[in-house]
């Protein structure tokens, strides 16, 4: 069954399909709380749903919410859906698993929000407007044992990702890589990122990774 995606709803890419590879890498234990953060149409929440974990999913879209309730009923299965910026919703909660597929293409224009449809993948000049914040909140979150999966582009130095999360004493290393062609937002902006030097000239594709982070039981 094809997904709802209403316009301005990020529709499930190859960014999706990689952190979904890595989800079913991990255990879900019957009943383990999942969060997904930044869920858009719900496509991860759901594939952590069929697994079956007790999942909490979380968009600052309307729209986005929307998908992800009717995309969950048309499914047949039971997600909580809640509207929200990053974890705001959930503050005071704890999960077994995080997942997050936040936006994290670097974008002209300084440090302004990003409004609409690009809140989905404008980050900031260096790609980590949200990146920052989920490293600096998803170690409260997790549950001791428990993991965050998250998807970034290398334009946005998974390294720092990976430091941060280390930092904070989580167990944080990349753990798949896949390279894919320009999509329509960065061909977009290709020259900038050229003259930015997060693109070498002959660079034609963008290097995805997902990073897990654990947090010693």
């Amino acid at each position: 069954m094809k997904p709802l995606v209403p316009p301005g709803v990020y529709a499930p890419q190859q960014d999706t399909a990689l952190l979904a590879r890595a989800l079913s890498d991990e255990s879900v234990p019957v009943g383990a709380a999942v969060l997904d953060v930044g869920t858009g149409t719900g496509a991860l929440a759901l594939a952590a749903a069929r697994r079956g974990g007790r999942v909490t999913a979380v968009d600052v879209s309307w729209r986005a919410v929307f998908a992800a309730r009717v995309n969950a009923a048309r499914a047949g299965l039971h997600i909580r859906v809640l509207r929200g910026d990053l974890f705001a919703p959930v503050q005071g909660e704890s999960f077994d698993l995080v997942l997050a597929n936040p936006p994290y293409v670097p974008a002209p224009g300084g440090r302004r929000r990003p409004r609409g449809a690009a809140r989905a993948w404008d980050a900031g000049p260096n790609g980590r407007m949200v990146l920052d914040g989920i490293c600096r909140e998803v170690p409260a979150l997790l549950r001791p044992g428990g993991v965050l999966l998250l998807v970034q582009s290398a334009l946005s130095d998974p390294g720092r990702t990976v430091g941060q999360l280390r930092a904070a004493g989580l167990k944080a290393a990349v753990v798949r890589r896949a390279r894919i062609a320009f999509g329509p937002v960065v061909r977009g902006r290709e020259r900038w990122l050229r003259q930015r030097g997060l693109l070498s000239t002959t660079d034609q594709e963008e290097e995805l990774v997902i990073i897990r982070a654990e947090l010693a039981v």
